[in-house]
């Protein structure tokens, strides 16, 4: 058996039938030879990132992926590797402490979906927005997952679908020498007002538009953009409940929304933004 390394540009030809510590399916034995050979895969497949795939180590290697999966599950006891999620690993540095090594959460979710974006709560939190710390890490993506809630080294991660044109408003951080994309302070907030539930509630957000230096023209053309009206409407009346002036358009339709979809639908209506205030929005005042 032979295993072709495709790196920059250089084929790395190992030929497996000149090693001895291998057993009846070609999967090397982690010792000796063997476990030299899994190292310069592991550099190999490394040099385009940390994390990589079943099918990229396959598309190197050109190993059967049956005899792949027996070598991820040995490297994976060994410490070599640890399993993200289905046919997806992150290489464990040689000098790492088995079971005691991860990446940060945020590139670790950049690598769960492609396209994504760290967004809401785990954004909010980024930006400084929020007091809280939110024990889940939300993840914005316009592609579909099987799964949208998956636990990776002992953090949950929420992965949320949207429409392509809500898909906007980000910047590109850098997260331990890797890049991560987070939405940016104003589409953080309205995608909040789209989404409460993965804000901690219309409070959260309210507080986040009471202590935030945000552009206002920003914050007005993103909430347009969006296409919900109910995320104009919630944004009109905490802007002018806080004394924020934005240039937003008032409501057309008779209907009423909810100020926050996540409380019970109950409370005073306010005319002007067609809104049932059905939570109590009790802030420092604004000091502007």
């Amino acid at each position: 058996m032979i295993a072709v390394l495709h790196t920059d540009g250089v084929c790395i030809t190992i030929q497996y039938t000149e090693i001895n510590n291998f057993d009846k399916v070609g999967v090397p034995y982690e010792e000796g030879e063997g476990q030299q050979v899994t190292i310069e895969i592991l550099k190999s497949i490394a040099r385009e990132g940390q994390v990589f795939t079943l099918e990229q180590l396959h598309r190197q290697t050109e190993i059967p992926k049956s005899v792949l999966s027996v070598m991820l599950s040995r490297w994976e006891d060994r410490g070599f590797v640890e399993r993200i999620e289905r046919g997806k690993y992150l290489i464990i540095p040689l000098e790492s402490e088995k079971g005691k090594y991860t990446l940060h959460e945020f590139v670790i979710a950049s690598h769960l979906v492609r396209p994504s974006a760290i967004a809401y709560w785990s954004a909010l939190h980024y930006h400084g927005l929020t007091e809280q710390i939110p024990i889940t890490v939300f993840v914005q993506t316009t592609a579909r997952k099987k799964k949208n809630q998956l636990e990776v080294f002992g953090v949950d991660y929420r992965i949320v679908r949207v429409k392509p044109e809500k898909f906007f408003g980000f910047k590109k951080e850098w997260i331990e020498e890797t890049p991560v994309t987070v939405t940016d302070r104003e589409k953080t907030v309205i995608d909040c007002l789209d989404r409460p539930e993965y804000a901690g509630g219309i409070v959260e957000v309210a507080k986040a538009l009471e202590s935030a230096s945000l552009d206002r023209e920003t914050l007005s053309r993103y909430a347009q953009q969006l296409g919900n009206n109910a995320v104009v409407r919630r944004l009109g009346y905490l802007s002018e409940h806080l004394g924020i002036p934005l240039d937003l358009p008032l409501p057309t339709s008779r209907r009423y929304l909810l100020l926050d979809p996540t409380m019970p639908h109950q409370g005073e209506n306010d005319p002007r933004w067609r809104l049932v205030i059905n939570t109590e929005i009790t802030l420092q005042e604004n000091s502007e």
